[in-house]
This record gives structure tokens, sequence and C-alpha cells, in this order.
């Protein structure tokens, strides 16, 4: 079997898949790319034929509209198509709505590429589906043992016991525009918050989006324009940016609190703004990253997006044949 290094090649535009003659989450615009998911560190416009599932195309004609891409071409999970001399499907990735892990088989061989991944639960994306493989190519934002993000529940409780003690400040809530505050707001659903969620103007676009696609969030009034009076001790939800902005100033008495994984961090907690930080990530942590890796049975694994080093020496330890890619244009900061 030719190694698969032979087909699948890291380059400046991204990871290329030879047999197939695409381009995994380019960094710029190709003539053929298969995208993970909507984000923008892996969705990116301008190409000219571009697979992905019906969600990310939704996400992707959303954010870019027209530029999204010449021909957008749905493929739904599970679904098999021949590219090359390859095959592909997608696999449920956890991450957020639509996000898929990349399955290829050539010459007898199977690679998964992850994408962004996480195993928990989360009710606005499907549920990651374990693939065994040959190859796994995997990320690693939070790829150090250090990293072991709580329950959402107990995040979500944080937030709900602070309103309850200071009932007349607003909970001003950083949350990224795609996966995090929709996740957040069916959390605080599912939790039994029943009074109206305020958003800022910056989330509503996707939000609506989710809301066509079947998922509903209760009542959502958006916060722009708001009296102070109207959001005492209610939950206003925002981009992280919009924490420190005088935009933030017109709230009575906001506690300001940051949704993501690198509220662990005291450091970046601090640099966030966050009073309240809340541990709440839509990547693996350390013990899913690890347990993924033992789970698939691969016997190569290459590590990408964020802590390399400690998890190619994780794979390393179990035998298995680990190598860092170190591709470059895929940030960590929507975590």
């Amino acid at each position: 079997m030719a190694p698969f290094a032979d087909w699948l090649k890291p380059t400046p535009g991204g990871l290329f898949c030879l047999p197939g003659g695409f381009f995994i989450d380019p960094i710029r615009p190709v003539e053929r790319a298969v995208v993970t998911h909507g984000h923008g560190d892996h969705a990116r416009p301008g190409s000219a034929h571009v697979l992905a599932t019906p969600g990310t195309i939704e996400i992707m004609r959303s954010r870019f509209g027209a530029e999204a891409g010449g021909r957008l071409q749905p493929l739904e999970y599970g679904e098999w198509i021949e590219l090359g001399e390859m095959r592909l499907r997608f696999a449920p990735a956890g991450h957020v709505l639509g996000s898929a892990q990349i399955v290829m088989e050539h010459s007898g061989q199977r690679a998964v590429v992850s994408g962004d991944y996480k195993r928990r639960p989360d009710p606005t994306a499907a549920p990651f589906e374990l693939v065994p493989c040959d190859l796994f190519v995997t990320e690693a934002t939070f790829g150090l043992p250090v990293f072991r993000h709580p329950p959402d529940y107990s995040e979500i409780g944080k937030l709900l016991d602070s309103l309850r003690l200071f009932p007349e400040r607003t909970h001003l809530v950083g949350v990224y525009a795609l996966g995090k505050a929709q996740r957040v707001l069916a959390l605080l659903r599912r939790a039994g918050w029943e009074r109206p969620i305020w958003l800022h103007g910056a989330l509503i676009a996707l939000t609506d989006l989710y809301r066509r696609l079947g998922f509903d969030f209760g009542e959502l009034k958006p916060a722009t324009g708001a009296a102070k009076g109207e959001l005492k001790g209610e939950i206003v939800l925002a981009p992280p940016g919009a924490l420190r902005e005088a935009w933030s100033r017109r709230m009575a008495e906001p506690v300001r609190a940051v949704a993501s994984g690198w509220m662990g961090v005291r450091a970046r907690a601090r640099q966030a703004g966050a009073e309240l930080p809340l541990v709440i990530s839509d990547h693996a942590d350390w013990d899913e990253l690890t347990a993924t890796i033992r789970e698939v049975g691969a016997g190569e694994v290459w590590v990408t997006h964020g802590r390399e080093e400690a998890l190619v020496h994780y794979a390393q330890g179990l035998g298995i044949k680990a190598s860092a890619l170190s591709l470059v244009g895929y940030e960590d900061e929507e975590a």
C-alpha cells in the first residue's frame, strides 16, 4: 500500500488529496474544496466548487452570500460520493451545525480528517461518529492534559446561580456567533430558563438560520436599542469582543461572562474581561482527544490545529506512528 503521505499532502493552501483532486478546508480559493464546517478559519469564500454538508452550505451562504463559491454541492452524512480515484463520505463531528469528519477511501486504505470536533452531547449539533480508520488526522486545540472541560450543565448552573445572587444586574455573556451562541441558548432552555433571552445584533442572522432549520430557542429579543431598565436581571448574549465596547455600558451593572474552553485559563479569562468565566467548549478536551485516538484504531495519526506536540507524544506512547502537520491559517479562538 502507498504511504498516506503519497496521496494526502500538506501544502501552503491546506491539506490536498491527490487522488480526489481537492483541498480540505483551503485557506484561499481553489478549484475544488471539501469543507468540514462553517467557521471562518475553515470555510472561506471564492472556491469554484465546494462540497460540504447541507448545514455548512447554508452557513456559508448566510455568511458569504454570492461569494460563497461557484458551485455549492451538498452531501448528507453517510452518503458516499466518488471523486477521481477515491470515494468520500461525511460523518458527524459534533462541533457545530453541519460539522463533519471527512472519511476517504483509496487503494484499500481509509483516512479520516476530523476537522474540529467534540464528543460530549450538544443539542444543536449531530453527535460525533467514531469511524475506525487507518489514518486519523485530528485537531488539537486543547491538546494538553491541563484541559479537562467540566460538564456543560455545571457551567450553565454557575450563570443561573449568579442571576439569583444578583437579580438586578444584567448578565452579559460573550459567545461566538456560530455554534456557541445557539448551544448556550439551548442549554439555558434545558436548564429551565424561560424568560426572553436578548441578542446582540451580530448574533441574530445565524441564530435565525438555526431557527429556520428547526431549532427552537424560545422567545428571543434584540438587545440593540433596549432600555437599561428592560435588561435588569436578564441574559444578554453578545460576541466576546462586544463585552468591552461602549455598547455594553448601556447594561444594568453588567456581570460580564464569557463561554469558551479558554476560560479555564485564568490569564485568558482576565484578558477577555470575564468576571464570570464559563468553560463551555465546542472542541474536544484532552480526555476526548486521547480517547478518540485510542478508539479509532488507526496505525497512523497526524495532529494539527493546536497543541500538537503533547498529542503526538501520547500517540507515540501507544505505539502509533504519529506526527505534527503544522498547517497554518487555522485559528483556535472560537473554542
